[in-house]
C-alpha cells in the first residue's frame, strides 16, 4: 500500500509512539460491551487496540484516502464501522444506546478542538466521558482556575459543563510529521455544575463578552448587558477583571440578568 502524505488542511499529525499509545489505552481503559467512537484515527494507531479491547468500534474520519489505511490496520477484526464525515457535523447521539453512553476519543487538530469541544458538550446527555490528545496550550487553557494565566472562556465555559482532568504531556517527537508543540491527553466527564445555571444561553454571552476585552473591567467590558448595580447586586466587584471571577460568578450573574 502507498504510505499516507500527511494532509495539512486536516491538520493531520499520526501518533506512532508505542509507549505513548500504550499509556493512551491505559487511561481509557476500554472494555467489551462499551461504545467507543474515535474521531479521527488517521492511520489507526489506536484503532485496532481499541477494537481489540471493545470488540466493536466507530470511526469518524474526514479524508477518504486513509480508509485503506485503517481496513488494513483492522485486517482479521471484525466490528470496525468506519463514517466518513466531518466530525463537527456529525449527529453523535446516533451512536448511544440506554444502556451504553458513549465514550469518545480521538487526537484533534488544532483548528477544530474548541468548536468540536461545544459539539460534544451540545450532546452531553449521551456521553460518559472523553479522552482526546490537544495542544497542550488548549488544555492548560481547559483546566486553568482564575487567576491563572491561561485562564479564559473556555475554562469557565468547561467548569460548568464537565470535570476536567489533564493525564500527561506527549512530545512532537511521537507523531509523524513532529507538530511545532507539545500536546496533551485530556479527560472529559460531563457532569451537572455544582451551582445552578438557570439560562446556559445567557450564561455563554455573558462569559463571551467578559473575555472579549478581559482587559476591562466587568462594568466596562459588559456595557449593554449588565450595568456596574446589577454586577454589584450579584455579589460581583463591577471593577474586577474577567479573568478573576470563578463560573459560579458568572452563573449568579446570569441569573439576575434572567429574572429581570
Amino acid at each position: 500500500m502507498i504510505a499516507h502524505v500527511a494532509k495539512r488542511r486536516f491538520g493531520q499529525n499520526f501518533l506512532h509512539d508505542p509507549q505513548v499509545i500504550e499509556r493512551i489505552l491505559r487511561s481509557i481503559d476500554a472494555q467489551p460491551g462499551q461504545t467507543l467512537v474515535e474521531i479521527g484515527p488517521g492511520l489507526g494507531a489506536l484503532t485496532r487496540p481499541l477494537l481489540e479491547c471493545t470488540r466493536a468500534l466507530t470511526v469518524i474520519e474526514i479524508d477518504r484516502d486513509v480508509i485503506p489505511h485503517l481496513h488494513a490496520a483492522c485486517a482479521g477484526l471484525d466490528g470496525l464501522c468506519i463514517v466518513q464525515a466531518d466530525a463537527l457535523r456529525v449527529d453523535y447521539r446516533v451512536f448511544a444506546t440506554a444502556d451504553a453512553p458513549l465514550r469518545i476519543v480521538g487526537n484533534l487538530p488544532y483548528n477544530i478542538s474548541t468548536p468540536l469541544l461545544f459539539h460534544l458538550l451540545r450532546q452531553a446527555d449521551v456521553i460518559r466521558d472523553m479522552h482526546f490528545m490537544l495542544q497542550k496550550e488548549v488544555v492548560e487553557r481547559m483546566v486553568a482556575g482564575p487567576g491563572d494565566a491561561a485562564y479564559g472562556r473556555l475554562s469557565v465555559a468547561l467548569a460548568a459543563r464537565c470535570a476536567v482532568s489533564h493525564l500527561f504531556d506527549v512530545g512532537p517527537g511521537a507523531f509523524r510529521p513532529a507538530p511545532k508543540v507539545d500536546s496533551a491527553i485530556v479527560r472529559l466527564v460531563p457532569r451537572e455544575p455544582e451551582f445552578a445555571i438557570d439560562d446556559l444561553s445567557l450564561f455563554d454571552r455573558l462569559v463571551t463578552q467578559a473575555f472579549a476585552q478581559r482587559r476591562k473591567t466587568l462594568a466596562n467590558a459588559l456595557k449593554g448587558l449588565a450595568d456596574a448595580s446589577t454586577i454589584e447586586r450579584a455579589g460581583v466587584d463591577p471593577r474586577a477583571r474577567a479573568e478573576t471571577l470563578h463560573a459560579r460568578d458568572f452563573a449568579r450573574l446570569a441569573g439576575l440578568l434572567a429574572s429581570r
